[in-house]
């Protein structure tokens, strides 16, 4: 059986530029590549996402593991492992859900003024916390509520548990890297928790930016071995959620 290091990638930017690490992000990152190093934890294969925070996250451990004159191995890209697409889920929900729904039309409209006036502002919470909005929008999503071009979550849930079978051909007793985001992690550890979908994101909401989880992975096997873990986090300061 195969160890499966499932790593959710660091803090991100802001809303309205997700899609890249922050400073702290770039730092959370570099030091679970420094923790991995330290405990002398290598890796067979690497994977991730095609989100650029994802690979951005791959690169700060793959750089402590160069500076310390040890391999990593290349990085394959796969889609499978990207996050579903929030911004779009938005752009073509909120109208519909704003226009039944005048408790989320407030919420969303308060939401998007704070952003405004901090569209720059990384420590702001708007940028920090999930709201209430951010929540009943995707569950509107994954309930399928509304009429919607993109991914479905059925489609999204499939696509991430087939990358389970892209994992066939490595061998027993090796450990893999993912670098991935909070929804596909919880996907696998719900998987091998026998959990329903919206419990799926109760666990993705649980996640810290550059944790790792640890699932052991053989056949039809899959079990969780660890959850959520940031023991290269020393301090509050550099645990954060988004």
């Amino acid at each position: 059986m195969s160890n499966v290091y499932l790593v959710r990638h660091g803090q991100a930017g802001t809303r309205d530029a997700y899609d890249s690490l922050s400073a702290l992000g770039k730092q959370q990152a570099r030091l679970l590549g420094e923790y991995f190093v330290r405990r002398k934890i290598r890796f067979a294969a690497a994977y991730a996402g095609t989100l650029v925070r994802q690979q951005q996250t791959a690169e700060q451990v793959r750089e402590a593991f160069a500076d310390s004159g040890i391999s990593f191995p290349p990085l394959t890209l796969d889609h499978g492992w990207s996050e579903f697409d929030l911004g779009r889920v938005y752009q073509e929900i909120a109208p519909h859900l704003a226009q039944e729904n005048p408790g989320f039309r407030r919420e969303y409209k308060e939401m998007r003024a704070q952003v405004k006036a901090n569209l720059d502002a990384h420590s702001a919470s708007i940028h920090r916390r999930w709201l209430p909005c951010d929540t009943e929008i995707v569950m509107a999503w994954m309930r399928g509520r509304y009429p919607y071009s993109g991914e479905t979550w059925h489609q999204f849930y499939e696509r991430v548990v087939a990358c389970r079978l892209k994992m066939i051909q490595i061998q027993r007793q090796e450990n893999v890297i993912v670098f991935t985001s909070a929804t596909p992690v919880a996907i696998w550890a719900a998987m091998s928790l026998d959990v329903s979908d919206e419990r799926v994101m109760r666990l993705a909401g649980a996640l810290f930016n550059s944790s790792y989880s640890i699932l052991r992975l053989g056949g039809d096997n899959l079990r969780l071995l660890s959850f959520n873990a940031v023991p290269h986090l020393d301090g509050s300061d550099l645990c954060t959620y988004r």
